[in-house]
Formats: structure tokens, sequence, C-alpha cells
């Protein structure tokens, strides 16, 4: 048996960060959650701490340290998404108000003590929302690049082009800024982006097998998705609403179920219309070095196998 992987959640839940953290926390042989930093991003930031610590409290994980982040994007206004997440960015279900304290620090000090405190190339930082905090740290302690094993995100698109402007995606879209920095760090990056989690759709079918788990997850899980497919059914016309986040996961637990490529991903932060977009060289044609393993498929009935499995156990 190898030794769970540790890891580091950067996460603005969000309904989909949520199953995120749920399919980690629900899978301790494989994945040892050493803390989760809240950033802003779908919602503001007290309400991204906040909702990591009921999170936590529905996983029963009150253990789990939680850290506020960046309240703000590194040079832009914040852009957030009620409107697909709902005013508190977990609506759908009723969840209590966490007991759980939220860590006195911030969250960009965590991840960068952490990183010097593991040993080198032990610890994976896993963004599920705008890449804030981790460019932050980055640039505040240049000395963990090279001690960080893998950065495993969601963000981008590329097949998929844009889901907040035609042409981003809304993570990147957040704080191009930051995604720039990351994907220029030298550190290796494996990105879950759109063309993979479009096609992690919670049919009506798998939307039931949450609900007949039994368990307070399976049922909070089913309220989420329940609320915020109504959304993108309108939106993509589509049999369900992708579960964008939980791939990052899923991938750290089943890499098998993925596929993708090793190619460049630049960030563009100048464009009049694609500001935010991941250009993703899939082809190979600008020369550039590869510095991202972008993924472009996914077995999406193995996921869901995993995700109920799993979900099944908290």
């Amino acid at each position: 048996m190898t030794n769970p992987r540790k890891i580091i959640i950067d996460t603005d839940p969000g309904q989909d960060d949520a199953v995120a953290i749920l399919l980690a926390l629900a899978s301790p042989d494989e994945i040892e959650v050493l803390g989760i930093t809240a950033v802003a991003g779908n919602v503001p930031l007290p309400l991204t701490q906040k909702n990591a610590r009921i999170v936590c409290e529905l996983a029963g994980k009150p253990d789990v340290p939680v850290y506020a982040g960046c309240d703000a994007p590194l040079a832009r206004k914040l852009v957030t998404a009620e409107h697909v997440h709902g005013k508190t960015g977990l609506d759908g279900p009723t969840l209590p108000d966490p007991v759980m304290p939220l860590q006195d620090g911030h969250g960009v000090e965590f991840i960068i003590d952490t990183l010097r405190r593991e040993p080198a190339d032990s610890v994976t930082l896993c963004p599920l929302g705008p890449l804030t905090n981790i460019a932050t740290a980055l640039q505040t302690a240049p000395d963990i690049a090279p001690r960080i094993r893998e950065i495993v995100l969601m963000g981008g698109a590329y097949f998929q082009v844009g889901n907040i402007t035609p042409a981003a995606e809304f993570n990147i879209y957040v704080d191009p800024e930051a995604a720039d920095i990351v994907f220029k760090s030298g550190v290796p990056i494996t990105v879950m982006p759109l063309d993979v989690t479009h096609r992690a759709l919670v049919t009506p079918d798998r939307n039931s097998a949450f609900r007949t788990l039994g368990n307070r997850v399976g049922q909070a899980v089913a309220e989420m998705t329940d609320f915020f497919e109504r959304f993108d059914i309108e939106k993509y016309g589509s049999e369900g609403a992708p579960l964008h986040d939980p791939c990052v996961t899923a991938y750290l637990i089943r890499p098998d179920l993925f596929s993708g490529r090793h190619v460049n991903v630049e960030i563009e932060t100048q464009g009049r219309l694609t500001t935010g977009m991941t250009v993703a060289d899939w082809w190979g044609v600008s020369g550039r070095a590869p510095n991202a393993t972008f993924m472009g498929n996914i077995d999406d009935d193995g996921f869901f196998a995993l995700l109920n499995e799993r979900l099944a156990r908290l």
C-alpha cells in the first residue's frame, strides 16, 4: 500500500467544489488533506471560507484546518458567479452553519509554511477556483516552487472555449494574472479544463444514484446538483450539470480515468476579446515548450462509479 498523497485544496465553494472536497475526505487511503485554503471566486471570501467549513462538517471531518486566503484577484475587481451557484455559493441543500473554527493566519502563509515543512516533492496543490492564492504564494516565496510535487487544477478550456466569456473559463478569467504566474512557474501542472468537465454530466439517473446512497452526504450532493443544474441545462441544453471540480480529486485517485496531452499553455492577460483564455497548443504549432498536461477526455461512467462508492463511505 503506497502512502496517501498529501494535498492542499485551494477552493471557492461552489457546489462542485463541495463534491470535490467530499471525494477527497472520503478517500483517506489515497489522499491526505493537509488543509483547505479558501479564495474569493464563485462567491466572496467570507462565504467561501464558511462554505469550506460547512462541507468539512458535512463529511464528518471537522478537524481539517481551513484558512481564509485572498479576497480579491491580483490586479482586477472580483467577478463572482452567484448566477450559477446561488447567493450562498452552496444553494440547494439546507446545511447548518459551521461550528468548527476558521484557522488563524492567512491561507497563503499556510501554503508556504506547509511546503517548506513537508519533504520536497511530497505536497500537491489542488486549486479548484481562481489561482490568486497559489500565485501569491509563488510570488511571496519563490523557494517553494521546486518543492511542489504537482499542481492539479480545474480551469481553462480549449475545444470547449469559454463559459464566462466566449473565450474564457471562469476560474482563469477571474484572475488571469495569477494564472499566468502559475503556468510560468515551472511546477508540473495537470489541467482539468471544460473539455473534460463538460463530459462529467450529472444526468437524472446519476443524480438519483446520489440520492439513494442513503446518507446525509448523498442527499446534500443530490440537492446541490439539482440546484446548479437548472443553470447549466438552460445554458448548454445538456442532459445535466457538469461536475467540474471533482475531476481534480478523481484524477488523484484514478488517473487512468483521464487522458490528455503534454502541451504548452499560455494565459491571455491583454486580449480585448480573449482575456483569461487558456491558449493550449494542442497541435504543437507554436514551438513553445510544453508546460502542462492538458486533459482532453474522461471515462465518465468510471468517474461516477468512483464518486458513488466514495460518497457512500461518509
